[in-house]
């Protein structure tokens, strides 16, 4: 049977992923969450309401438990056929937290430690499988050039934008911001200051670099695209965005559901399900 993955799926975008793919998926979903109290607890809820997620640890700070994930789909299901990485941390506007140590802490989320999950889920992807990176529209490219040093911006966004980036430009890329956080030299470098934004653009870069990956690998069938799920009604917003978790989710169902031989491949998903061009926009409505 088909089996699908959702973490961070306790709350937020990720509870509402979680809901849609359990009316809409023809398969087993799993509500991954990094504390287990609180994932059964979500899973308890969708239970209450008629449905039938089940729960699985992944705490992306503990690799081993990404491991025992793999390990347990490759035992009961052969594979993943949807795995949606939405596990993501975000520092509050008020954090006293210093700049570079907010870098430090958001990349090692929201880039580097969901980008260590890929590498090891991603041998496990079944033929046709799709996946899912969310992102933000604080991960559209634009962003870099709106501060810092022009020149070096440019020189930047070019590098992202780059349909030849590599995973080690990439990751020298993203231990540079962290660096020059720490001393404060981070805009003379061309980089936004925002730890949220940059992380964001790391991801849906990587993301781009995904599809490639499977691309020249003979995994063709496979999909790889990154989200904006909207300005949502979340923790992460403070509660302070107008649409709801699952019109939130819709953009990664969209995604998660791809028919065979689409063509949205590698692609910058807008929370309405338009096609945005990640490098050069126009980005639509943010709702």
């Amino acid at each position: 049977m088909p089996v699908a993955i959702v973490t961070g799926g306790n709350k937020g975008i990720g509870l509402g992923v979680v809901r849609g793919l359990c009316k809409q998926f023809k398969g087993e979903v799993y509500l991954t969450a990094r504390d287990e109290a609180r994932g059964k607890a979500a899973v308890a809820s969708l239970e209450a309401e008629g449905l039938a997620p089940k729960f699985h640890l992944c705490d992306l700070g503990d690799l081993a438990t990404v491991e025992a994930l793999r390990d347990t789909m490759l035992e009961r299901h052969g594979g993943i056929d949807v795995l949606v990485n939405n596990a993501g941390i975000a520092f509050k506007q008020a954090a006293t937290e210093p700049f570079g140590v907010q870098a430090e802490v958001t990349l090692a989320t929201n880039y580097w430690a969901n980008k260590a999950a890929c590498d090891i889920l991603f041998p496990i992807l079944r033929p046709g499988a799709r996946v899912v990176n969310m992102s933000s529209s604080a991960g559209f490219l634009g962003h870099i050039g709106r501060s810092g040093n022009p020149d070096a911006a440019a020189r930047l966004k070019a590098t992202l934008a780059s349909k030849d980036l590599t995973r080690e430009t990439l990751d020298d890329l993203m231990k540079n911001f962290v660096e020059t956080a720490k001393a404060g030299t981070h805009g003379e470098q061309g980089w936004p200051n925002s730890t949220y934004v940059v992380s964001k653009i790391g991801w849906s870069a990587l993301s781009r670099i995904h599809q490639r990956e499977m691309d020249s690998d003979a995994r063709k069938d496979i999909v790889v695209n990154h989200v904006h799920p909207g300005y949502v009604d979340t923790d992460m917003t403070s509660h302070k965005g107008p649409l709801t978790i699952d019109r939130g989710a819709e953009s990664s169902i969209f995604a998660s559901l791809l028919p065979p031989d689409t063509e949205v491949r590698g692609a910058y998903i807008w929370h309405d399900c338009q096609i945005v061009d990640w490098v050069n926009g126009p980005t639509p409505p943010m709702t």
